[in-house]
């Protein structure tokens, strides 16, 4: 599972109509996993939607996770489920899923990392690293030092998320998280052109490039 840039679909910037082709214009600009994420919308078009992305992302071998619903997930044979503090517990969705079913969890404090420490996750979420809008009522803000410390206490690969654009990257990527999580700063806009300068820098990073 590459964690490297990891993309959340976000209805403000896409519904039925277009998801497909936004999705797929960010795994071809270097997206290497797939979350799809809508707080707004009634389970129907949500199983819909998601059936959408998972035929997408299956086309291009690349990893999918759905946020916090894990009927939606496993109706559409997502690779995966990420969920929350406040979600079902993760020891009873292991229970359901077995072994080979991806789980992520989100974090936001440290606290919160080394609990998850004794959870059967495959990845956690941490942030926010910077201000974000993409939820109506986000966490505090932990900063770079705060991410740098989650990634030194958790057992599990670090993915950071909140407000990372191609601007503060560099300050991400230089606490050495597993991957970077982001909504505005792929699908607000182009895509493919969106990811790709993501991509490169990440690459530049972590000494690898794209194909």
């Amino acid at each position: 599972m590459d964690l490297k840039l990891y993309a959340i679909t976000d209805e403000r910037f896409m519904d039925e109509t277009n998801i497909a082709d936004k999705v797929a214009a960010a795994i071809e600009g270097g997206v290497s996993i797939i979350q799809y994420r809508a707080k707004k919308k009634d389970s129907l078009n949500m199983y819909r939607e998601a059936l959408i992305v998972r035929n997408v992302t299956k086309r291009y071998g690349v990893p999918f996770i759905v946020n916090d619903r894990l009927d939606i997930a496993l109706a559409v044979s997502a690779d995966g489920v990420h969920v929350g503090q406040s979600d079902l517990p993760v020891s009873i969705i292991r229970k359901i899923v077995g072994e080979h079913f991806i789980i992520g969890l989100s974090t936001h404090n440290l606290f919160q990392v080394e609990r998850a420490n004794e959870e059967e996750v495959n990845y956690i979420g941490f942030g926010p690293v910077f201000p974000t809008n993409t939820k109506e009522k986000p966490d505090p803000v932990v900063g770079v030092d705060g991410l740098s410390q989650a990634v030194k206490n958790s057992f599990h690969p670090v993915v950071a998320i909140g407000g990372i654009n191609s601007d503060n990257i560099g300050s991400v990527l230089a606490c050495k998280p597993a991957g970077i999580a982001v909504v505005r700063a792929i699908f607000d806009g182009d895509p493919f052109v969106n990811a790709r300068k993501l991509r490169e820098k990440i690459d530049a990073e972590m000494g690898r490039s794209l194909p």
